[in-house]
């Protein structure tokens, strides 16, 4: 349990300084199954946003609402939580997902900085080893920590199918 726990301290430090450092290291490659392209590693929105290949991202920010309770959530609590989101490319679950957490993101005023996007590939694994330090084995991966520990996740729809009234509900809970 300690050799856990300090692992996580040491990843979370280490995507920390990395994301801060506006560093981001990541592999292309063409996902073997549609032909398309695959980001893998430490990411930032950004490098979707912007990137033509991936205009599933623009194209669904358009739609929906942020969940009202969880956007209050994430604003008081803003300070005290660090997401984590792993997700793929390739991913049709992530390409429908990850535009409705930017979107709570977007409406609560959440730091990007506190925010860590990793890629991941169909087999759902990282560079660095990410997905095992986290256990990630579905993509999307939604994980909100507080002081270097999980206060909880939601995984690819989570069980009700809202993520962002999810992740509100686990924003909210933290003390």
């Amino acid at each position: 349990m300690r050799k856990i726990f300090t692992s996580l301290t040491l990843l979370t430090l280490f995507v920390s300084t990395h994301l801060h450092a506006q560093v981001h290291s990541y592999e292309i490659s063409t996902d073997p199954n549609n032909g398309e392209k695959v980001l893998k590693g430490l990411l930032s929105r950004a490098d979707i946003e912007n990137d033509t290949a991936f205009k599933w991202f623009k194209d669904n920010m358009k739609y929906g609402q942020a969940d009202a309770a969880a956007v209050a959530a994430f604003k008081q609590h803003a300070q005290d939580i660090q997401l984590v989101v792993f997700g793929g490319t390739w991913c049709e679950d992530t390409q429908n997902l990850l535009p409705v957490f930017y979107r709570l993101i977007d409406k609560s005023g959440f730091p990007d900085s506190s925010i860590t996007l990793i890629g991941v590939d169909r087999p759902k694994t990282t560079l660095y080893d990410l997905h095992k330090a986290f256990n990630v084995t579905k993509a999307p991966t939604f994980i909100v920590m507080k002081d270097g520990k999980e206060a909880g996740r939601v995984e690819e729809y989570g069980k009700l199918g809202q993520i962002d009234k999810e992740l509100g509900e686990i924003v909210a809970s933290i003390k």
